[in-house]
């Protein structure tokens, strides 16, 4: 055989062999059964409802060693430093073993679901705030896509957090860039259709279009409102607690996005001023299955127990004071469809 019919011979082997052997395009990459094969888990969530089964979280640390509560800034009334470029909004600095305490309560109630817990790790440095686990990224359909932060006292987390994804097997499937501003906070799910990111001090429109465009290839659609006021995240206002079913404050969110709950169809149970606000930022663990922290007016937990919603409260007021309650502190990695 001559050279040139032995490299047609070859080439043709080679043809054949690609054809036989090509992965194809489909089953899509989101797909339960890819995932776990090529990732190991099916990473990803399509709902802030269904059963939770992995989540992220950051047990607060010598990160908060930081706060010197002689610093006091008068014209805001926090403790801070602007040079340092740290600041604690609250009228008193808990005890870091409080906080920790109140910390490992929500991990063991966690636990007690069933859920897996993992850690973000790394060194957090001065970065007082990343025991709000939730905001560095936002899970997915399929993974994750990592944030850019909208505070300059929590800009770098996101390194942190792309490490510890990396070494889980998550797939990251973006990491925001340009002049996106993104945190998680300001994301969620309302069905496994539709999503909701509100835009304001610490989340941008560019940062709401990048996300987009990850979501629009997942066929989700994405609804953008603005918060109202110097409001920082959505889930201050919004929490879904079962399939068409969310508690709101209706005086943190824009009325066009109270429009598009109704034409979602998605009931609603309000908040009303004497309320504990708190209680907005809890976490479902299954369908109407709620970790909330102490401190719920009697009215709100009548209205959840008409509604079949059960829950477990639990102290979380020294971790409040740091900015951030239930839902901040955790970002589910995976959770069951509903």
């Amino acid at each position: 055989m001559t050279d040139e019919a032995s490299q047609s011979s070859a080439h043709w082997i080679y043809n054949q062999t690609v054809k036989m052997f090509a992965a194809g395009a489909t089953p899509e990459f989101e797909e339960a059964d890819e995932l776990e094969k090529y990732w190991g888990r099916a990473w990803g969530i399509d709902n802030d409802v269904g059963r939770m089964r992995a989540v992220l979280v950051h047990r607060p640390g010598d990160e908060l060693k930081v706060v010197d509560p002689k610093k006091r800034i008068p014209e805001i009334g926090s403790y801070g430093d602007i040079k340092e470029g740290w600041y604690f909004q609250s009228d008193r600095v808990p005890p870091l073993a409080e906080m920790q305490a109140q910390h490992d309560g929500l991990t063991a109630a966690l636990r007690a679901e069933g859920v897996d817990v993992f850690e973000i790790e790394g060194d957090h440095g001065k970065r007082l705030k990343s025991c709000y686990a939730r905001d560095p990224l936002i899970m997915v359909k399929g993974g994750a896509i990592v944030c850019r932060m909208g505070a300059r006292i929590r800009r770098g987390e996101e390194l942190a957090v792309t490490r510890t994804l990396a070494k889980l097997g998550v797939p990251i499937l973006r990491t925001l860039s340009g002049s996106a501003l993104m945190e998680g906070g300001s994301f969620a799910w309302i069905d496994d259709k539709t999503a909701v990111i509100g835009c304001g001090v610490r989340v941008n429109h560019e940062g709401a279009a990048q996300v987009g465009e990850v979501l629009k290839r997942q066929g989700v659609e994405l609804i953008v409102t603005d918060l109202v006021g110097y409001d920082i995240h959505i889930d201050g206002s919004f929490l879904m607690v079962d399939k068409g079913l969310a508690l709101v404050n209706p005086a943190g969110l824009s009325y066009a996005f109270l429009q598009d709950l109704k034409r979602l169809k998605v009931e609603t149970i309000e908040i009303e001023p004497s309320d504990y606000g708190w209680v907005v930022n809890s976490l479902a663990v299954a369908p109407r299955k709620l970790l909330i922290p102490e401190g719920g007016s009697n009215r709100l937990l009548d209205q959840l127990a008409k509604k079949g919603i059960e829950w477990k409260a639990l102290p979380y007021d020294a971790m409040h004071l740091n900015g951030g309650g239930i839902h901040c502190s955790t970002t589910p990695l995976i959770r069951d469809r509903v």
